[in-house]
């Protein structure tokens, strides 16, 4: 065998970036570049068509190696994760097994959410009875001002059983701003502080369970933007991180017990970039603290400086903010991706949420399916074998540090204004993330943000049944802002939900009729636009007249009549059309001709096209309809 190692690059000439940038300009015919090729995202900064190795030269988070400071390139030296399940605890014997079967099924982390009326030694016993605790990762939540006692309980369990302690991996899910956020319960700055100094002075003896907790997941639910969700977790954990240290606690010990939950959304490369730069900028924000190694033996210390505790603990948990009710199937679409980014970004334990968590209980089909989603990754896909492969790509690398940017400027912006705490009680994070909700929702309504089978291609034929099963978002009244939960798709539900239940399933027809691809391609668009109002479509392949197009519709028993033609046409067939409908059936127009104005003089008011609002639009005519 030839010793000469094949070089592809050698067979192809540099190419510079005036070159392609003149190649791209030619082919654009005069086109505007930005406005053509490039995308501005919502978190306010642009993403040009491609890179080169000059976008990221002075990069210095290129240079750094899997498990060694910053961490942009992670926290440790493989890729492996843990796969979670959650379980909402009632009886502990049933609960426990369960967990063991989910053990059996390629589970090995454990969520056990317990109420607090159970926190005695026996029910911590009786739950975790079989389970190998020092093989597995266990995770607990229960009431806020109980975390302590459930530490301790916690402690004795482990002893009692002889386990080594370091052997041990969890995590207590306490985090009080969690609490005044989603439940409006008002804690004192004092009364935290001393929280959180008895949660992590109680869980010293667990050197590897957290047992401080950030919940971006909950802002990613309420529909921040991962700039946001990043800037705010930072300040979040920074918030802890003060109060502990302000109380006396050792920096090092404060900064080990904190952990970050974030959600993971579909926006691929962004959501990967995201988790880079989260452990990067904690890292940043750790080292500030100076924080002195306790251990002689410790490998990650320089000048009696803890390294080790300024890695971040990533758990992440698949969003709910773009999973639907119709055509639920699609969730495990939107959920696969976001367990790559999740994997690839390199988090420490990964929540699959089943596709049909949104509108019911999961049963053990959806359970089984978001298992192997992750289990999948792992063995079929050797996601764990490759420590952060995005690094070296061009864009990933500038994603990761815009995203960086943007975080960080909203971290000091917090600060500056005197911390998480303070912005949360004057109900500024909510407000913000109110905002930033409603702008998604108006995206998703007019399709610049597209939820497929939702706003975007809905299968014309679901009846879904699922009415019953809708979860409107509750009113909490609290004692400050609450941060409501949305789901982009609600409103779209909704009108589906009412045509479901009409007396008479309303009826769009397409009359298609004078230029070929033009009347194919707007009946196309019209009946993926009535549709999504759950409309029982009836497409056709054209007329000859218009007069044989609205005989045919009425035939069908059609209440709406979609003229589907070109724009040049429409001066003459669309007033046609209005004269043999007008006070009868709605007539509407399918696209933006330039006659639009001359029509709407005639009395022809309704037109859909790209522009259109299709959220408001379909209100409009469920409302003509009386629906």
């Amino acid at each position: 065998m030839s010793e000469k190692k094949l070089n592809l690059l050698a067979d192809f000439p540099p190419v510079s970036t005036q070159e392609w940038m003149e190649k791209v300009t030619t082919d654009l015919k005069g086109a505007d570049f930005d406005k053509k090729l490039v995308w501005k995202t919502n978190e306010g900064f642009k993403v040009m068509p491609f890179y080169r190795a000059e976008d990221i030269q002075n990069y210095q988070t290129t240079e750094v190696v899997p498990g060694k400071f910053p961490f942009v390139r992670g926290t440790k030296a493989d890729n492996d994760w843990f796969v979670r399940q959650d379980i909402e605890v009632k009886d502990a014997k049933s609960a426990n097994k369960k967990a063991l079967d989910l053990l059996n099924r390629g589970v090995n982390s454990l969520g056990f959410t317990i109420n607090k009326e159970n926190l005695h030694a026996d029910f911590i016993a009786a739950l975790l009875e079989g389970i190998a605790a020092n093989c597995v990762e266990l995770n607990f939540k229960t009431c806020t001002k109980k975390t302590v006692e459930l530490v301790n309980l916690l402690i004795d369990y482990f002893t009692v059983k002889g386990y080594n302690a370091p052997e041990l991996q969890g995590s207590v899910n306490f985090d009080p701003i969690n609490s005044m956020l989603l439940r409006g319960k008002k804690f004192s700055g004092d009364e935290m502080a001393v929280m959180l100094e008895a949660a992590a002075l109680a869980a010293a003896k667990l050197p590897f369970y957290r047992v401080i907790n950030v919940n971006a997941i909950s802002l990613s639910n309420a529909g921040a933007y991962v700039t946001q969700e990043l800037g705010y977790a930072l300040a979040w954990g920074n918030q802890y991180l003060s109060m502990m240290v302000d109380k006396g606690v050792d920096t090092q010990l404060a900064a080990k017990k904190i952990k970050f939950n974030f959600g993971v959304g579909s926006n691929y490369f962004m959501e990967i970039a995201k988790f880079r730069a989260a452990k990067w900028l904690w890292a940043l924000i750790v080292e500030a603290y100076k924080p002195v190694c306790r251990r002689s033996d410790c490998t990650e210390t320089v000048e009696g400086i803890c390294y080790c505790s300024m890695k971040m603990r990533l758990h992440a948990e698949t969003s709910s903010f773009n999973k639907t009710i119709f055509d639920p199937n699609v969730n495990m679409l939107r959920t696969q991706t976001e367990a790559m980014s999740a994997s690839l970004g390199g988090v420490h334990s990964l929540t699959v949420l089943p596709f049909d968590a949104v509108y019911k209980k999961p049963d053990e089909f959806s359970e089984r399916i978001a298992r192997n989603q992750q289990l999948l990754l792992k063995e079929e896909s050797n996601f764990d074998k490759v420590t952060d492969p995005a690094a070296g790509s061009y864009y990933i690398e500038k994603l990761t540090n815009e995203i960086a940017a943007q975080a960080w400027n909203l971290f000091l912006e917090i600060e500056d204004a005197g911390g998480f705490l303070v912005a949360v009680e004057s109900g500024k994070v909510q407000q913000t993330l109110k905002a930033t909700a409603t702008a998604r929702l108006k995206n998703v309504s007019s399709r610049r943000e597209v939820l497929l089978g939702t706003n975007q291609f809905p299968n014309f034929t679901e009846i879904s049944g699922k009415a019953n099963a809708f979860k409107e978002t509750k009113q909490v009244v609290g004692e400050i802002e609450i941060l409501e939960t949305v789901r982009a798709s609600a409103e779209f539900e909704k009108l589906r939900f009412a045509t479901e239940a009409a007396t008479k399933r309303p009826k769009a027809f397409m009359l298609t009729i004078g230029n070929l691809a033009m009347r194919l391609a707007r009946a196309q668009f019209s009946c993926n636009f009535f549709a999504c109002a759950g409309y029982e479509v009836i497409d056709n392949l054209g007329f000859t007249t218009i007069e044989a197009g609205v005989e045919a519709a009425r035939k069908a028993q059609a209440d709406i009549i979609v003229l589907c033609s070109s724009d040049d046409e429409y001066a003459e067939l669309a007033p046609k059309a209005y004269e043999l409908t007008k006070n009868k059936e709605i007539l509407v127009v399918a696209g933006a001709p330039a006659c639009s104005d001359e029509l709407k003089s005639l009395g022809i008011v309704h037109f859909v096209n790209i522009k259109t609002n299709v959220l408001e639009s379909l209100k409009g005519f469920n409302t003509l309809l009386g629906i």
